[in-house]
């Protein structure tokens, strides 16, 4: 017959409790064994294919390299173009340290581009003038004024001078945006390579080693800050010589954050944690600032575009309600 005392029992209790500790200790022991989630596979599976992607890549900017004539860092001028400039004296006329500096800016070294460019300024009016002369004096109807033909042909080639120095502020342009964009992450991973124990030569090396597949310019500069840490005999020109060739303000203050540690003998890993952590803010504000400005340049397309058509819509069977009622 059941008795309600005996499971009031002390040995009862204590027996009871003892039994739920070893089952919860077994399962606790146990379980694990049979965990079919595999993540330990899974995560290694992905450090594999994330090795195979890497590699991919690589393999890819190499190849796009060996086919891109400005591969190499230094490019030296075309004959024909450097005799030119040369009989025009345009290097003295149309160029200064401020156009070399534009040019390393966009990724142009060597004496190469500078001729380029400025063979570029002198022959692209000439080829609009020829281009614009044969359409209007052509191709265009007769009845148009002599003066407005020799005036739009003068207009067209006065374009031309331009258009070198459009080209080469767009590409600065793209370069210093992809730098921009991927200089936080590097100084996390510079970061992490000097509190690990690196010098600053070997954390410039591994990170351009890394940050290649995000932004190509950058890694690019920084190999080339790298072999200047290694031949250069101050230090500070080879900070002061990344700052110059990107024109990025980020780089810049990082540089001059790196050429204080050296000078006042402070932590490097402070100071790359301090600038990291701004150029971190600084990204975050630049996409907030991005987000804030779309509403008004949307406004503007949607009162084109968009409400004539909800005019349309709205206003249109009332309209041809009317216009039926009058006929």
């Amino acid at each position: 017959m059941f008795d309600p005392a005996e499971f009031m029992n002390s040995r009862f209790l204590i027996a009871l409790l003892t039994l739920v500790a070893v089952t919860g200790t077994f399962f606790s022991l146990v379980m694990p064994m049979f965990d079919r989630s595999g993540l330990k596979g899974r995560m290694k599976t992905v450090a594999l294919e994330r090795d195979k992607l890497r590699a991919r890549e690589r393999a890819r900017l190499a190849a796009e390299g060996s086919h891109d004539p400005r591969a190499s860092l230094r490019l030296k001028p075309k004959e024909n173009v450097k005799k030119i400039v040369d009989e025009l004296n345009l290097k003295q006329m149309l160029s200064d340290e401020q156009t070399q500096d534009k040019l390393r800016m966009a990724g142009y070294r060597g004496t190469g581009p500078l001729y380029t460019f400025l063979f570029a300024r002198i022959v692209t009016p000439l080829i609009l003038m020829v281009i614009a002369g044969f359409y209007i004096f052509m191709l265009a109807p007769p009845s148009l004024p002599t003066l407005t033909k020799f005036t739009s042909v003068l207009f067209v080639s006065g374009i031309g001078v331009f258009l070198p120095n459009i080209y080469l502020q767009n590409k600065i342009t793209k370069r210093q945006l992809l730098i921009r964009r991927a200089w936080p992450d590097a100084l996390d991973l510079m970061l992490i390579c000097v509190e690990s124990g690196m010098s600053i030569e070997a954390a410039f090396a591994r990170v351009a080693e890394e940050i290649g597949i995000q932004s190509v310019p950058l890694a690019e500069e920084l190999t080339l800050t790298n072999a200047e840490l290694s031949f250069l005999s101050d230090r500070r020109q080879a900070y002061e010589n990344l700052g110059k060739r990107t024109g990025v303000d980020g780089v810049k203050n990082v540089m001059l954050a790196l050429i204080q540690a050296e000078r006042y003998g402070t932590p490097v890993g402070n100071a790359l944690r301090v600038m990291a952590d701004d150029n971190r803010d600084q990204r975050m504000q630049e996409a907030e600032k991005k987000a804030a400005s779309l509403p008004p340049k949307l406004t503007v397309p949607m009162i084109v575009f968009f409400l004539p058509v909800l005019f349309c819509v709205i206003l249109g069977p009332a309209v041809m309600q009317v216009m039926d009622h009058f006929k």
